[in-house]
């Protein structure tokens, strides 16, 4: 199995009795992680592996009395003093089940749960009041862009990755040009594990469209019980062509002849299933942030790209600059940043900022520009905002420059732990 970072913190959930509960994108790769957690843990213990797509498995854990005999017959014993490791994958789909695994955790002490399941916004109506102070929960994204590297099995672009923050200069797209073509397929392609692997454009274009045909007919239609299926895809179209900017939500109601309650649903499903991040703009008033007009990002740009059927190469696109926020946006998510903690400014005298972390304690703009050339007027924006709210730091992301300048930290894409520097 390919490394994944959230293996590490997995493995350690192992020893203790919490419910360790995984949630994440359709095929982000959350029953690949269960499954070696399973062959690691179970070969010199008991354990039992149930995929809940599956619909026989259904009966096996439907009541607490059916799963606990279940576990008997798979080799559970009440007076072992080792843990019996029961892994549940694509949970959300039973609504009982959290309820049911209350009571395993309540009265079965040597039997730890790990479960998976891919839509936050059902699971968290499921486990808020049935596991509170029962459960850990881990989210599993697509891969970042060192996990991307590791999927490529590229040493030399890994070693070139661990040193990147050493370099220094103004001209660094030359030195660094082995990490900028993966940087681009990964701006176009996405980091979907399986979609990483496929050799060609055309494989990794159809293993999009195959994830995606079944989100919409197992996640929106069968679980979520979306009704108006192709008003739901013209909106989601509509917003891929429209990636990065501010959108109203009276226009997306219009596009896709759906009203405006339906779409506030409809963009909550899709953020809540890790299509979307929205962006709010930053005020000190937090009461205006919400009822400004938000911006909308895709979170894997393999995904944006499938929706509006543009696989075409990045120094081709006339997007780019949306792409490369957009990947600077799922890098800082990926890293541990709350997606309700990243914003964008604007004043009135149309000075902007594309990100703002804003943490309460502080706040820290980020300005993104995908170009290899800076000019004066790239730093307006960051510099009157740290003047305006008196913010220590400030970076610049771009493609060849790595320096400090005053305030400011200008940087490589390639490792994004902002909020952590």
């Amino acid at each position: 199995m390919k490394r994944r970072k959230i293996s590490r913190g997995l493995l350690k959930e192992s020893v203790n009795k919490k419910i360790t509960i995984i949630l994440g994108a359709r095929q982000v790769g959350k029953t690949t992680l269960l499954k070696a957690l399973y062959e690691r843990l179970c070969k010199g213990n008991d354990g039992l592996f149930l995929d809940l797509d599956v619909f026989s498995n259904f009966e096996k854990i439907s009541s607490f009395e059916n799963l606990k005999n279940t576990l008997f017959l798979n080799g559970y014993r009440e007076k072992n003093k080792s843990f019996f490791y029961l892994f549940l994958d694509e949970f959300q789909r039973h609504n009982d089940l959290p309820m049911i695994m209350k009571n395993v955790y309540d009265n079965l002490d040597n039997v730890k749960i790990y479960a998976s399941g891919s839509s936050s916004l059902k699971i968290k109506e499921q486990i808020q009041e049935s596991l509170a102070g029962r459960k850990r929960i881990y989210r599993l994204h697509p891969l970042d862009f060192e996990e991307f590297l590791w999927f490529k099995d590229d040493k030399e672009a890994l070693k070139q990755l661990s040193h990147i923050k050493k370099l220094s200069g103004e001209n660094l797209l030359k030195v660094t040009s082995r990490l900028y073509s993966y940087l681009k397929e990964f701006m176009v392609f996405g980091g979907y594990p399986e979609v990483v692997l496929q050799d060609t454009n055309k494989k990794k274009a159809q293993v999009l469209e195959s994830i995606f045909d079944l989100y919409v007919k197992k996640d929106l239609i069968e679980y979520l019980k979306v009704e108006k299926v192709l008003n739901a895809k013209r909106l989601i179209e509509y917003l891929a062509i429209n990636n990065g900017q501010k959108i109203q939500y009276a226009e997306l109601s219009q596009i896709s002849s759906l009203d405006y309650q339906q779409v506030v649903s409809y963009i909550e499903i899709l953020k809540e299933t890790y299509l979307l991040a929205i962006l709010r703009p930053f005020f000190t008033n937090k009461n205006k942030e919400l009822v400004k007009i938000p911006k909308l990002y895709f979170l894997d740009n393999g995904v944006r790209n499938y929706f509006i059927n543009n696989f075409n190469e990045l120094d081709l696109r006339a997007d780019k600059g949306f792409l490369f926020e957009g990947y600077v946006i799922s890098e800082l998510v990926k890293c541990g940043v709350k997606p309700e903690n990243i914003k964008f400014w604007q004043d009135k005298n149309r000075h902007e900022v594309d990100i703002v972390i804003d943490t309460l304690q502080k706040q820290i703009p980020v300005e993104v520009k995908c170009k290899s050339k800076l000019k004066s007027e790239d730093f307006i924006g960051i510099e009157v905002f740290q003047r305006i709210y008196n913010s220590r730091r400030g970076y610049l992301v771009n493609l060849a420059v790595q320096e400090k300048r005053g305030r400011v930290q200008i940087a490589l894409p390639y490792d994004l732990a902002i909020d952590r520097c």
